[in-house]
């Protein structure tokens, strides 16, 4: 490391230092207040207030929520990009901070993304307003991480990644430490679609299901068969799993009633594997319920690729931990069946996720991701903005 980068890497510190406590209050503001895809128009609001207030010109999508904002100038761009939604969970953590939105949390980390990538931000404002920014870097606030297809697909429609030479992003991870940063060169998720499967039929009396379409016995059937049916059809070093989250039907115990639904997650390795599955499932679906006469209507939402993760931008991203965090902060990161729409950014132009630990410091294992005890090390927060300004610096 030369001595200038030494003294800038010694700056972006003391500026994160100085933002340490500012940033945690975000974060627990946020946490208080989250907002579904989509409708995160207070969450939008707050972000266009404080990068105005730091001197920056702040853009909201068209969609109405979610922003870009451009620091510094230079010919070609970086950016750096965090999801702004929450999750339809509910929140079951005890802290005066807990969501004030009745079955609404930001159980996925995005409340922690936001302030890092915010933190991040008002950092490299300072940089540029004390011309030590060589570079334009692009702060993207994504809406809708959580929504199928992903917020990512309006971003780059509103030209989010004009100008863009790489994107790079940080994603909570609770297996993971806090100081740790996971890092891998190529796939680093998997691909990932929404299953629904409606069913329909006569209904009928319990006592007569010969005389009607057995729509309960048929939808446990399908929920049952057709992911052991796939397995069957799909190579099985593709990673494929179909699971459900969801089953619906009936309403008294002595009625067999005329509708149903199942829905759930298809998740893939292998993008080929993907795309052939995407057409086998109304096929499959079909053949597991005609034999209890119902009709059967199959939606596949088409979800996100895999993230690819570019090997230079690993390399930034590897050089900015060693140089602000250090060395031993790197930590090997398998591929994971998780759905991220990040994964569209890099099918435009080549970047990288890295995955931050939030795990507390002596704690053996923490809730996962997406559930309503999940509660990240607020000291991942300045990690993560002095991981993204350093990247940024560094790109």
């Amino acid at each position: 490391m030369t001595t200038s980068h030494s003294l800038l890497f010694a700056d972006v510190k003391a500026r994160v230092d100085e933002l340490r406590q500012e940033a945690i209050a975000i974060r627990r503001d946020l946490h208080a207040h989250p907002e579904l895809g989509w409708h995160e128009v207070r969450t939008t609001e707050f972000l266009e207030r404080r990068l105005t207030a730091a001197g920056l010109s702040p853009r909201v999508l068209p969609t109405g929520t979610g922003l870009i904002c451009d620091i510094g100038s230079g010919d070609t761009c970086v950016a750096l990009r965090a999801d702004i939604d929450a999750l339809p969970v509910p929140d079951a953590v005890d802290s005066t901070w807990r969501s004030t939105i009745d079955g609404v949390a930001h159980a996925c980390g995005h409340d922690v993304h936001t302030a890092a990538l915010l933190g991040a931000g008002l950092v490299l404002a300072g940089m540029a307003r004390d011309r030590l920014l060589d570079r334009r870097v692009r702060l993207i606030f994504q809406p809708a991480e959580e929504v199928m297809p992903g917020g990512a697909l309006g971003v780059i429609a509103a030209g989010g990644l004009e100008g863009v030479h790489r994107i790079y992003g940080l994603h909570c991870d609770p297996r993971l430490q806090v100081g740790q940063v996971g890092l891998r060169v190529g796939a680093l998720t998997a691909a990932a679609d929404r299953i629904l499967v409606r069913l329909t039929g006569p209904g009928g009396h319990t006592s007569r299901p010969h005389l009607t379409g057995d729509l309960v016995y048929a939808l446990a059937t399908l929920v049952t068969e057709l992911p052991a049916a796939l397995s069957r059809r799909v190579d099985p070093r593709s990673g494929m799993s179909l699971v459900w989250g969801r089953i619906t039907s009936g309403s008294a115990a002595n009625a067999i009633p005329a509708r149903g639904e199942a829905e759930g997650t298809l998740r893939c390795l292998d993008v080929s594997a993907w795309r052939l599955v995407a057409g086998l499932i109304p096929t499959l679906a079909e053949q597991l319920a005609s034999p209890y006469g119902v009709e059967v209507d199959t939606e596949v939402t088409h979800g996100v690729p895999p993230v690819m993760n570019d090997a230079k931008a690993i390399e930034v991203f590897r050089s900015a931990v060693d140089q602000s965090l250090g060395r031993d902060a790197v930590a090997a990161t398998d591929q994971s069946l998780g759905g991220e729409d990040f994964a569209w950014y890099l099918e435009h132009v080549p970047g990288a996720m890295a995955r931050l630990g939030v795990r507390p410091v002596g704690q053996e294992k923490a809730a996962d991701l997406h559930t309503p005890e999940f509660e990240p090390s607020e000291d991942a927060i300045a990690l993560g903005i002095t991981v993204l300004a350093t990247t940024a610096l560094l790109d």
